[in-house]
């Protein structure tokens, strides 16, 4: 029988009879939030787990007593600290079965990354970007995963490979926001495409409306202006739901673990399903499904492109 996950599933309800012993797992941002869940949930069943976090302090406090756990220091806004993070793993030498792009950052006040790109881009995208590539080869053969953590925000924008530091156009938290979730997605796309032929899928997810740090930026008026939004989006009568932080990391377990590869590799998921693509350009009235522009495989591999020009490394 093939159970049924949705909006309100929890990440120990997706988990559920699943034995991930022996299977080992990396997860970034795990010092607060859905990362800090998404760890416990995998370790609950099992799993060993790498945390991966800017702030190890902050870290260690909101992960104590969560076993097989253990952490090093990522911070995304910075390349170098970034490839230090990733030649240790590599020097190291084990393998994941599943790698969570989790941290992120959300509309934050106009500014750069150490490297200059600007924060969110740099942070939520190229950051993930270097990491993920550098360690691409720890991700099993026959049966890895990656799991992006987009958005619904990706709605707000596509990626703009002409001008991605906002040099020449208005800055806008929430474009930010959305190219740089956008680029999360199709981030997946081409590192599916690229490693599939030797068993590594890799899929985006949604994780839903949840109250965590990640919306610490946002002033009291920039969040009524997001709930005005949303209130119009939804159907008459209907209201809406803050997800609970379980049901927010459920997604990303659920792909990472519950659903088959092939369902996911590619993809981007929602509430535990495969998403709905709408057609169309941004536009902040769709609720549901994803833009088509964030799975296109052209924008996919032109976008990658970019990054490496960005970053000055070939994967």
């Amino acid at each position: 029988m093939t159970t049924t996950f949705g909006q309100k599933s929890t990440t120990d309800e997706v988990l559920a009879g699943h034995d991930l012993t022996g299977k080992r797992v990396l997860v970034t941002g795990v010092s607060a939030g859905l990362g800090v869940e998404t760890a416990r949930a995998l370790a609950a069943h099992g799993a060993s787990v790498v945390g991966a976090a800017r702030d190890l302090d902050k870290a260690r406090a909101a992960t104590a007593g969560i076993p097989n756990l253990e952490l090093v220091q990522l911070d995304l806004a910075d390349l170098a600290s970034v490839r230090a993070a990733a030649d240790a793993l590599v020097k190291d030498g084990r393998k994941f079965d599943l790698v969570i792009a989790n941290a992120g950052v959300m509309a934050c006040p106009m500014g750069h990354t150490k490297d200059g790109f600007e924060t969110q881009f740099g942070t939520n995208h190229l950051g993930h970007f270097v990491f993920v590539n550098r360690i691409a080869g720890l991700i099993k053969d026959n049966g890895g995963r990656l799991v992006n953590l987009s958005s619904a925000g990706h709605r707000f924008a596509d990626v703009d490979l002409d001008d991605p530091n906002f040099e020449h156009t208005p800055y806008s938290e929430f474009v930010a926001y959305g190219r740089s979730k956008t680029a999360n997605i199709l981030f997946a796309v081409e590192f599916d495409r690229r490693h599939k032929a030797r068993g590594v899928r890799a899929t985006a997810v949604h994780p839903g409306g949840i109250q965590t740090e990640l919306g610490r930026h946002m002033t009291p008026e920039m969040m009524q202006a997001m709930m005005d939004n949303v209130a119009k989006s939804l159907p008459a009568g209907a209201s809406f739901d803050w997800k609970t932080i379980p049901q927010g990391a459920a997604t990303s377990v659920w792909a990472g673990v519950v659903a088959p590869a092939e369902a996911v590799g590619g993809h981007y998921c929602e509430d535990c399903h495969v998403a709905e693509v709408v057609e169309g350009g941004p536009d902040l009235m769709i609720r549901g499904g994803v833009r088509a522009y964030a799975l296109d495989a052209d924008r996919a591999k032109a976008l990658w492109a970019k990054s490496e020009a960005l970053v000055r490394e070939t994967f």
